[in-house]
């Protein structure tokens, strides 16, 4: 059997039909989790699941599952995901296209009357992108078992909404028990330049690098910025400078792919003329081994004890979230390689520098990624872009290597008809 290709230009219209929910002007996409945009995008998304006689069902924390049927009952299904939430000024490709390359795989094999012995499962995941509720990548999580579930739905915003609140104010808190996977695969763009500046079509991705994440509070006294001389002030700010620089100094002098990033600081009491007395800040550190994510770290904290002498204030670090360096199912990313090798697509081995919903699938299912190139390495941000033509050949690589799991099953009889393979509505 040949195995057929994806229509590209459905998918493309697909990505911006969704891309209009939530845009900005910029081009981009504002679809934070668990707000009515994201309820629309969900919506939307459902509608067309249903649409290709797909089953959709939700769970406790707001995962979302389309089950197009196998012939087989008892398979494990084939599942492919990502997320449709979105960070502040977000782009239109990231998370959106995994699950859209999803949906294009199962309306492809429709087309082609194709019918599977597994069951596929399409997935959007609840808030991965973790820009309104911590822990990010919080669905997979639940469902991986990092996190439990009561502690996801306790977790609150920065105005005090619960997840479970939230989960309940736009219809997205479903009873459905999700089934163990028997495969999980993960489209992406590569939010990073290396395929584009390669002139690289797919990345095959090996695996992640480990992040641990922090919050960081600094303490120092409030004071009048005139009368208070420069050698007796506890200026948290100054303390929070110094630590921005040794985050940077750790990343560029740690092997294995180092990363070090401070995105968030809010300042106590942000005014004009008074020397701040409080910074809150996020620290995040990234590396491809654990034991040099651990030296990090290590550096860190020494960096804080001096930054601490140094500057008179009192450093409380929290420990927010922690992986290590995942490695995906070699059987799968050889799917992958292989599958990309097959269409006659440009592709390489890749680490990925960012953590994605497949990290914690690793953990319970075998999992595999497919990245595509971005224009620029630009992602989180509203000018994010990608090439329809890389676009569809990532998604033609996912469908390949998602059959050889799925195992299309040559015995069972072809009908156009997409309900015709499919179970009816399941919603939960």
């Amino acid at each position: 059997m040949d195995t057929p290709t994806v229509n590209g230009e459905r998918l493309w219209r697909s990505l911006m039909d969704l891309a209009r929910i939530g845009a900005t002007p910029k081009g981009g996409v504002r679809r934070l989790t668990l707000t009515e945009t994201d309820r629309d995008g969900r919506d939307l998304f459902a509608r067309w699941a249903r649409e290709a006689g797909m089953a959709v069902s939700v769970d406790a924390i707001g995962n979302m599952y389309a089950r197009r049927a196998g012939t087989d009952p008892a398979a494990a299904p084939v599942a492919i995901g990502s997320h449709l939430d979105s960070q502040p000024s977000g782009g239109k490709f990231d998370g959106a296209y995994g699950v859209m390359a999803g949906l294009e795989a199962v309306r492809t094999l429709n087309d082609g009357g194709i019918v599977t012995r597994a069951p596929i499962d399409v997935i959007a995941w609840t808030n991965e992108e973790g820009s309104r509720f911590v822990p990010t990548m919080m669905g997979s999580g639940v469902f991986a078992g990092v996190h439990s579930l009561e502690h996801a739905l306790e977790q609150t915003d920065v105005d005090g909404v619960s997840v479970r609140t939230a989960l309940d104010a736009i219809g997205y808190a479903g009873t459905a028990q999700p089934k163990a996977l028997g495969a999980y695969f993960e489209a992406h763009i590569e939010q990073g330049p290396v395929l584009e500046q390669t002139r690289t079509t797919i990345g095959v991705v090996l695996g992640a690098l480990g992040q641990r994440w922090f919050d960081l509070t600094l303490s120092g006294q409030d004071a009048h910025a005139g009368p208070t001389p420069m050698d007796i002030r506890k200026d948290a700010l100054l303390a929070a400078s110094h630590v921005v620089l040794e985050v940077n100094r750790i990343a560029t002098t740690f092997p294995d792919y180092a990363r070090g990033t401070v995105g968030q600081m809010l300042v106590r009491p942000n005014s004009r003329n008074v020397v701040p007395g409080e910074v809150r800040m996020t620290i995040d550190l990234r590396s491809a081994k654990n034991d040099t994510l651990a030296a990090m770290v290590a550096a860190l904290k020494a960096a804080l004890a001096a930054i601490e002498n140094d500057c008179r204030v009192s450093a409380e670090l929290n420990e927010v979230v922690t992986f290590p360096p995942s490695e995906f199912a070699p059987a799968l990313v050889d799917s992958v390689r292989e599958a990309a090798a097959s269409l006659g697509y440009s592709h390489r081995d890749i680490v990925s520098g960012a953590a994605h919903d497949a990290v914690y699938v690793s953990r319970v299912a075998p999992a595999a990624m497919v990245f595509v190139p971005c224009e620029g390495g630009i992602s989180h941000n509203e000018i994010e872009n990608a090439a329809p033509d890389d676009v569809t050949a990532g998604a033609n690589v996912l469908l390949r290597a998602v059959l050889a799991q799925a195992q299309a099953d040559v015995s069972a009889p072809r009908k156009n008809k997409a309900r015709a393979a499919c179970c009816g509505r399941t919603d939960e």
